[in-house]
């Protein structure tokens, strides 16, 4: 039971860092309908921008809010620059994406070199606890303290205030919310800028729990959030959370009881769902 415990927390921690990357993904594509797939180079950034933070001054807090802040700018100059030009055209905006994951990948090598960066937990959330027999890790908790905080927060701003309420009317219509004097153009930036300080914002939290951080993790960790976008369904944000936990909780188990699958699981998930539930297992209304 023990053992079970440890993996399940280990799985939820995997899945929310995963939830944080795929959110913002399914943000921008579920009210924007922009296929970005530059999103694993926004993560990789927020890591590296927030490490450098963290390890210059020693407080993590201001690493994260670091990573936020490099998210925030990126996104505004990607959607001002690259995907203004190609809205509703997904074949460009395929391209064009991938084109930017590829020069920022290389960029980071750039400005931060090209070597490993290492990062370890804050002192306050480095260590263990014990709760019966079963050890609880400071870092993995707080994690996912943190996805479900970020969901939560979201759902209610997307459902509850007016800037939600402004966000989802211009999707439906953007004529007839810009009639109403709203600028519509920066709502979306707006938008886009948030979905991609969620990406930098995970790649952050994702540096002192994998314990290393290189260029090349954007592809691999941005391959995983689409996954899960699928599995949950495209633009579901409640889906990308159920989806997100699921390939975390099925990674975890995995690679411990059959590690021979655990590289290959998450493809596998992802062709049962296409093939016995194509639109994914949240279906967007509408």
């Amino acid at each position: 039971m023990d053992l079970i415990v440890s993996l399940a927390i280990n799985g939820l921690a995997t899945g929310m860092l995963i939830f944080l990357l795929a959110a913002g993904l399914t943000l921008i594509f579920g009210l924007m309908d922009v296929l970005n797939f530059a999103h694993g180079g926004l993560f990789v950034w927020g890591a590296f921008s927030g490490v450098w933070v963290y390890n210059l001054t020693g407080s993590f807090m201001l690493g994260i809010a670091a990573a936020i802040v490099t998210g925030l700018i990126l996104g505004a100059i990607t959607e001002f620059l690259i995907i203004r030009p190609v809205y509703g055209n997904h074949i460009q905006q395929i391209l064009i994406t991938l084109g930017l994951m590829l020069v920022l990948g290389e960029l980071i090598k750039v400005v931060f070199g090209p070597e490993q960066k290492s990062a370890v937990p804050p002192e306050f959330l480095d260590g263990s606890f014990m709760l019966g027999d079963i050890i609880l890790i400071k870092y993995r908790l707080f994690i996912i303290a943190v996805g479900i905080f970020i969901f939560a927060l979201t759902t209610f701003i997307l459902k509850r205030t007016r800037i939600g309420l402004i966000v989802r009317a211009g999707v439906m219509n953007k004529e007839m919310v810009q009639s109403l004097g709203i600028n519509i153009q920066f709502v979306f930036m707006a938008v886009f800028m948030v979905g991609a300080a969620m990406a930098a914002l995970s790649g952050m939290l994702m540096a002192p729990y994998s314990g290393v951080i290189y260029a090349e993790m954007g592809l691999e960790f941005a391959i995983l959030a689409f996954i899960v976008v699928v599995i949950g369904g495209m633009g579901s944000f409640k889906g990308s959370l159920f989806a997100a936990i699921l390939v975390g909780l099925t990674q975890a188990f995995m690679a411990y009881y059959v590690p021979a699958l655990s590289l290959a699981v998450n493809m596998l998930l992802m062709t049962a769902v296409l093939i016995f539930r194509p639109e994914g297992l949240f279906k967007v209304k509408g």
